[in-house]
Parts: C-alpha cells; sequence; structure tokens
C-alpha cells in the first residue's frame, strides 16, 4: 500500500502541472478503475499510459483536451532522476500484464476493409483531408486529392506513382478524374489485394512491394503520410530513390505528418501498438535528406486540416463501435480511440504538424512558370 501511495502521489505531482486532476470532476480529468495503474504507468513511462487505458484501467471525458494539456505543459521535461527510483518499486513491487503488442502493431492495416471504410471515408484515404470550403470528411478527401492533382500538375497519359498505396483509392481518383495511368506499391496484404479489385478497370497497377526494389521511371511521383514509417537514417535513401524513378522535368509531392524538434521521440505507445518502428520527420532532416537530389519547390502547412480530419475519423469510430463490436475484438476501438486523441492533442497543443511539399527534379528549367503558381 504505501509503494502504490507514493507512487500515485508521483503520479498526481506530475499531472498537476498539465492541470489534470485524479477522479477530478472537469472532462479531461482522469478517473482511475484500477489501482495498479500507477504501477504500470511507472513501469514503462508512455507506453504503461497507453496499455492501461486500452486494457480499461482508467477513462477521461476529454481525451483530446488531456492530451492538449500535458502537451503544452511538456510533461516529458519534468521527469525527474530521482523518477528511476520509483521506475524500479513499480516493476518490482507488481506483477503487471503486458498487452500482446505484436497483434495491434503488426495488424494495423489489416481489420478489413469494412472497418476502414467506415472510420475513413468512402475511399479509404488514411490521410489528412483538406477542409477549404468543405464540410464532410468525403468533401474533404477529395479536396485534397484535386489539391495534389493541381500541384502535381497532372494530365491525361502521365505516368504516376504512389508510393504508400494504401487500399488504391487515390490512384483510382486521379485515373477517373485526370487521366493519369500508374503504379501503386504497398506491403500490406490487405491493401494490395483491395488495391487491386479496386483499381481493376483502370490503366492502375498495385503492387505489393517495397519502394526500393523499383525499377521504373515515372512523370509524376507522390507519397502521402508514409515516410513517418522510416526511420531519419533511412530519408536519403528514401530521396535518392525518388529522385532515380523520375523522368526529366519530374515532380514529386510529399505529405506528411511532422514535428519540429529533431529530439523529440515518437511516443512509445503509437511506435509500439500503431507504426512499429516509426518516427515523425521534421523540417530540418527532410531538407538535409533532399539536397543534391531533388529541389525545394513549395511547402504547405495543413496541420489545422489534419486536426479535423483525425475528429472525422473519432466520430466514424463511435459509430463503427456500436456497428462492428460483435465482430472484432474491442479493444481495437480502445487502440484507436486512444490514439485520434493523442494525435488531435498533439496537433492542437502544436506538438505535431502535417505538410505538403512539392519538389522537382535537379537541372530541370522548365519548370519555372508552373512552379511560381502553385495553388492553395
Amino acid at each position: 500500500m504505501a509503494i502504490r501511495d507514493r507512487l500515485k502521489r508521483r503520479f498526481e505531482e506530475l499531472f498537476a502541472i498539465a492541470d489534470i486532476r485524479i477522479d477530478g470532476d472537469r472532462p479531461w480529468d482522469i478517473h482511475i478503475h484500477d489501482d495498479r495503474f500507477y504501477a504500470r504507468c511507472f513501469s514503462n513511462i508512455g507506453l504503461g499510459l497507453g496499455e492501461s487505458y486500452v486494457d480499461g484501467w482508467w477513462d477521461c471525458e476529454r481525451l483530446d483536451d488531456m492530451f492538449v494539456r500535458a502537451g503544452r505543459a511538456k510533461l516529458q521535461r519534468h521527469i525527474r532522476p530521482s523518477d528511476a527510483a520509483n521506475v524500479l518499486l513499480a516493476k518490482f513491487a507488481h506483477r503487471l500484464p503486458r498487452t500482446d503488442a505484436s497483434h495491434f502493431g503488426r495488424d494495423h492495416y489489416e481489420f478489413g476493409t469494412e472497418f476502414y471504410r467506415r472510420l475513413f471515408g468512402e475511399r479509404m484515404l488514411y490521410s489528412s483531408g483538406y477542409w477549404q470550403d468543405v464540410d464532410t470528411l468525403d468533401q474533404a478527401q477529395e479536396r485534397k486529392l484535386d489539391l495534389i492533382a493541381r500541384k502535381l500538375g497532372f494530365a491525361p497519359g502521365m505516368r504516376v506513382l504512389d508510393i504508400g498505396c494504401g487500399w488504391g483509392g487515390t490512384l483510382r481518383y486521379f485515373a477517373e478524374t485526370y487521366g493519369i495511368t500508374g503504379v501503386g506499391v504497398t506491403l500490406s496484404e490487405d491493401q494490395h489485394r483491395e488495391g487491386q479489385r479496386a483499381c481493376a478497370d483502370l490503366p492502375i497497377e498495385i503492387r505489393r512491394l517495397d519502394y526500393a526494389d523499383l525499377d521504373d521511371k515515372f512523370d509524376r511521383i507522390y507519397s502521402i503520410e508514409m515516410i513517418g514509417h522510416l526511420q531519419p537514417k533511412q530519408y536519403q535513401g528514401f530521396m535518392r530513390k525518388v529522385a532515380s524513378s523520375l523522368n526529366p522535368e519530374g515532380m514529386f509531392l510529399l505529405q506528411s505528418m511532422g514535428c519540429d524538434r529533431s529530439d523529440i521521440k515518437t511516443d512509445p505507445w503509437i511506435k509500439t501498438y500503431i507504426y512499429p518502428g516509426s518516427q515523425l520527420p521534421t523540417a530540418a532532416r527532410l531538407a538535409k535528406a533532399s539536397e543534391d537530389h531533388l529541389i525545394h519547390e513549395d511547402w504547405h502547412c495543413l496541420s489545422q486540416d489534419c486536426e479535423r480530419t483525425f475528429a472525422a475519423w473519432r466520430s466514424n469510430l463511435a459509430l463503427a463501435s456500436d456497428e462492428l463490436s460483435d465482430r472484432l475484438d474491442p479493444r481495437i476501438f480502445r487502440v484507436w480511440g486512444y490514439f485520434l486523441n493523442a494525435c488531435i492533442g498533439g496537433f492542437r497543443s502544436r506538438i505535431n504538424q502535417m505538410w505538403q511539399i512539392v519538389y522537382s527534379s535537379p537541372g530541370d528549367d522548365s519548370l519555372d512558370s508552373f512552379v511560381a503558381r502553385i495553388p492553395r
């Protein structure tokens, strides 16, 4: 009991910095359902908080507001050297369960197309929309696709590569609307199968392939929120591969979540259960990686659009949990709820950003008039 009380007091001290109370009456306060919560959090700081939420050990009425307050207070900077003793106490004083990380991390894209369609919308686009002058998620996604097409200057017959093509909805839209041909690559078995089905009647090829193994040339390349799966040491190789895959006068668009400090690490829970081995890029790292390979032409911040997109997914998740809970592990919905709210909090507290970046092939001098008119 004494150990638990010590851990509880320290946890309360930390979260008081962000004005978050334990069992308080405000929407962003945390309500504890299992006293082992404190030991679990200190046994693996960062990971234990998310794991205990998924297992139902605590709840919060407005999880996004809690994450905003924790993010703005930068609670990780308030961990003291003396907290190492609390970690040891937590590990040795309690035998604590661990959620099976391999299932959720490995199967992040493999829960079935019905789940993702209900969550992400009709085209199943797992990326931020563009909410200028629109009201619905599907409209925002279409606006995003049109924005990309205009930035890259799509024209009928262009050969286009989608690195990390998801379930094929993006390439299908571009082929139907702009007359392009193309190739999409993904490592997911479910995405590959659904993408082939979705694009079967179009001049689109979906390959289950690592982008590094491509041996083709393209007029345009884009990659939407895939680079976050890579480690920073892989960025330069990624940019080199993109450059070598572009035809002369080619262009590349990268859309990615990011953060503004290179010393910020991916939240350990997200790195374990959502994007195994991931690291959000920074502007500095992307700029350095593209040196000698591509020319940076435009940088567009879509952070507010991304926060709104995650909020729309959160609303869809609530509906899907009512309709699909008898067919899927109920923890899936708590995993996704925790993830979506953490991301909303990250954008609202300005820890995370969303970027669209346009590059051109080195040595090409024919793009001046187009690049000067890159649309918003």
